[in-house]
């Protein structure tokens, strides 16, 4: 008996050894790079989260934005980190995501519906509200954090306005920017640097106030220049014609780290490839910004987590390595067409959203919780678990 235990052990451990992926030294190194830090980071809890969106960079997309970055697949900083899912985003009624919905889904842990802003599924655009659902953001303001939100976009629009506000219509800018300034917990978004100034203002005016009444209501300045900022403003809001989001970053961490509570960031960088070259290049640089992010942080005691609110319908169906990939894009650019499907030699853009899963990326504490294939309400409970929060009970569906 004991000879055919032996024997059976034997054949497991060499069939083992057998089936065990052959990594190239490249990839090796790579695997033990990730790997050691990866495994003393899965059991520590986070002080801080850093939530980075790259609206509409689906896998495609990020695919594309490394060869065109880098001229080959998998050379982005975010390729390199040890854990990874595949994020179903989906409203509750169709297959085809919205920002709002989707950031909506990730901030609060519960879908909805397309152009609703963080409220429940019986919400109806511009006609009923829904409850309003629980921000992570407004746990973290619950509990003593530090937060802060940063966006190329307007501050008032979808994916950023899913992290401090409750609306059923993602358009109602001037109704839902005043919530950052009357918080249902703590005292609001500490930092806000985002774009939509000319826009927001308009609806305000439209609302009866404006960004100086504001101001003065809530003893807060509203900057329309990062440059305005003065150093004694531990709190800035910055409402500009556009934004810098690698200076707003790095600005709002500078900020942040004083924190002795710990903080939750959400930045947002538009990666919709309507404009191929335009979309990837965003991409390659929110990558880059991410990188010195993460050189900065404590991965220890941050979870860094990369996602898309929503797919988009741009592929890569041709090329070689060392050829231009966006070789027709000057030639397509100087017709200025506004087709819905553009046609370059090696690329092919459908210009709007897909219902494809979108990539989740992670790294630090807690980071090990993304695997698999999810909805992206999932990325809320990974959040909260890596803080290591309970969360309330959710609106009934």
């Amino acid at each position: 008996m004991k000879k055919i235990l032996s024997y059976t052990v034997s054949s497991l451990l060499m069939a083992t050894t057998l089936i065990a992926p052959a990594y190239s030294a490249e990839t090796q190194s790579t695997v033990a790079q990730v790997e050691a830090p990866a495994a003393a980071q899965e059991a520590k809890k986070a002080k801080n989260v850093i939530l980075f969106v790259a609206d509409a960079g689906g896998v495609s997309v990020i695919h594309a934005a490394s060869v065109l970055g880098y001229g080959a697949p998998l050379k982005l900083n975010i390729q390199q980190w040890p854990h990874l899912g595949l994020n179903e985003t989906s409203p509750v009624d169709k297959y085809v995501s919205d920002s709002a919905n989707g950031m909506s889904s990730i901030m609060t842990g519960v879908k909805t519906r397309n152009g609703v802003i963080s409220q429940s599924a019986d919400a109806e655009r511009r006609k009923k509200d829904g409850a309003p659902t629980k921000t992570l953001l407004e746990y973290a303001e619950e509990r003593g954090l530090m937060t802060a939100v940063i966006s190329t976009q307007s501050i008032a629009d979808a994916t950023p306005a899913a992290t401090y506000a409750h609306s059923n219509d993602r358009g109602k800018w001037g109704e839902i920017f005043p919530q950052a300034f009357s918080p249902r917990y703590g005292d609001g978004v500490d930092v806000m640097f985002g774009a939509g100034r000319k826009k927001i203002g308009e609806q305000l005016s439209a609302q009866g106030t404006s960004f100086d009444k504001l101001s003065k209501k809530h003893k807060r300045p509203i900057y329309s220049q990062l440059a305005e900022v003065p150093a004694s403003n531990a709190r800035p809001v910055v409402v500009g014609d556009d934004m810098d989001v690698h200076a707003a970053t790095l600005k709002a961490l500078d900020l942040l780290e004083q924190s002795p509570n710990g903080y939750f960031m959400a930045v947002e960088w538009d990666a919709h490839t309507d404009d191929a070259l335009e979309g990837l290049q965003n991409v390659v640089n929110f990558d880059k910004l991410i990188a010195e992010v993460q050189k900065r942080v404590n991965l220890d005691e941050t979870l860094l987590l990369f996602t898309a609110d929503h797919s988009f319908g741009l592929q890569v169906d041709g090329g070689a390595r060392g050829q231009d990939l966006m070789e027709g894009y000057g030639d397509w650019k100087a017709l200025k067409k506004d087709d819905d499907i553009v046609r370059l030699k090696n690329v092919l853009v459908n210009r709007t959203h897909t219902a494809e899963e979108v990539p989740a990326l992670a790294i630090g504490a807690g980071a090990d919780q993304v695997r698999g294939y999810f909805p992206n309400t999932y990325l809320f409970d990974v959040m909260m678990k890596a803080y290591g929060w309970t969360e309330d009970a959710k609106p009934a569906q």
